[in-house]
């Protein structure tokens, strides 16, 4: 078997739809499109949900309950192994984490999790520790150091309230 010989399965590839190629081809005058309006025209797109200036559904049922995923607390996961590419006795911090590329992305925190083995002595400095990752870290004579996670009370804190005027 070489490249050469290489084909796609069968049934795999299609040929392309050719519209507006005469009535007999089954795909001609409308072109798929069906009668006039709207969605006959090009460059026309309906949002998905619009029902022609009817009261849309998910408009017309009720909300209820609560919805805890905008105050709740997320974490970036760094498993325990993933740290073994740091030296013996050196201290695992979030810059440590970031310059590694462990720890990427738009969170409130980092969380340490117990998957896999820990080889090396470590001070770890994060925001939350699994059970199982804090007794392996100090089992190997290392320390966790909890750094308090950003909460959204502590989030709105740092902004200037708009009711209030700055001090001075």
């Amino acid at each position: 078997m070489r490249l050469h010989d290489l084909r796609p399965r069968p049934g795999a590839k299609h040929r392309r739809k050719r519209l507006g190629q005469g009535e007999s081809s089954g795909h001609g005058k409308t072109s798929g499109r069906g009668g006039k309006g709207q969605t006959a025209r090009s460059g026309s797109s309906i949002r998905i949900g619009f029902e022609g200036g009817q009261m849309p559904l998910i408009r017309r049922i009720p909300k209820r309950g609560f919805n805890n995923t905008r105050h709740g607390t997320r974490y970036l996961p760094v498993n325990l192994e993933h740290l073994n590419r740091f030296d013996d006795g050196a201290r695992v911090d979030l810059e440590a984490l970031k310059g590694a590329g462990l720890a990427n992305g738009r969170s409130d925190g980092v969380k340490i999790l117990g998957d896999g083995e820990l080889t090396k002595k470590l001070t770890v400095s994060a925001h939350a520790f699994s059970a199982s990752a804090k007794a392996k870290i100090e089992a190997k004579g290392g320390t966790c150091e909890v750094i308090a996670p950003k909460t959204n009370a502590s989030k709105k804190s740092a902004a200037p309230s708009k009711t209030q005027p700055a001090k001075e």
